[in-house]
């Protein structure tokens, strides 16, 4: 019996999208295009580390609800604002960036004082307008490590200094991601698969990276199988 074909032709090429990489992989045994399009899909949707803010307070606001004196935008519209920060944390702990602005002015990310715990990929990010000469705007935005999506829930009777506002949390460092399986010749036999699959992030992370790290998280969880006995049976 002919062994299992494996892929010998394989390549990773620059997206036509700005943090898009282009993985090719053929020829793979009928089947076996879908089978790892869809696992390596799911695990770089769900599984890759990345960072996210996790909460904020806000100086002048109490709650989510709250408005602030000549800002433009409402709390709200803030937290929805920082929920679009893409960030590299080089820490394994929880760190705080602090905004301070005094007048009228145009916030963005840019304005976030340098941490050199985090770096922020997309600094032009627009957070806040304020309106007047007179206005004071300050506020301390915690950033912290995870994985996949963490809702306020989830995090339980996590404990917050007053007046600090949760935040749902999206930590994955992947955008997007799809696959595409064709057809493929080998000789005279055209029932083999090409898998072309599609990476897009943040920019926290290089495509080919996430792609990296998602192939040694399969391989590592895969096997632990490897060495599967039958186990003792108990009276």
């Amino acid at each position: 019996m002919e062994p299992i074909l494996l892929p010998n032709k394989i390549q990773f090429e620059h997206g036509e999208r700005p943090h898009e990489g282009v993985l090719t992989v053929q020829p793979c045994a009928q089947g076996y295009g879908t089978t790892l399009g869809n696992a390596l899909r799911r695990v770089l949707l769900s599984s890759l580390p990345g960072a996210a803010v996790t909460a904020v307070k806000i100086k002048g606001a109490d709650h989510e609800f709250s408005t602030i004196p000549h800002v433009k935008e409402d709390v709200l519209e803030i937290i929805l604002a920082l929920k679009g920060l893409r960030l590299k944390l080089h820490s394994e702990e929880p760190v705080k960036l602090v905004l301070k602005v005094k007048g009228e002015s145009t916030i963005t990310a840019a304005d976030f004082e340098k941490n050199a715990e985090v770096e922020i990929v997309n600094s032009d990010l627009h957070i806040a307008t304020t309106t007047d000469p007179s206005a004071s705007f300050e506020m301390e935005v915690s950033v912290g490590p995870g994985r996949g999506y963490r809702s306020i829930e989830d995090r339980g009777k996590e404990k917050m200094e007053l007046g600090t506002i949760a935040i749902d949390a999206l930590f994955s460092p992947v955008v997007n991601v799809s696959y595409k399986v064709e057809t493929t010749r080998v000789g005279e036999k055209t029932d083999f698969d090409k898998l072309v699959l599609r990476v897009e992030t943040d920019g926290s992370i290089d495509p080919l990276e996430a792609v990296q790290q998602t192939v040694s998280l399969l391989t590592d969880y895969v096997g632990v199988l490897k060495d599967l006995t039958y186990s003792e049976e108990t009276a």
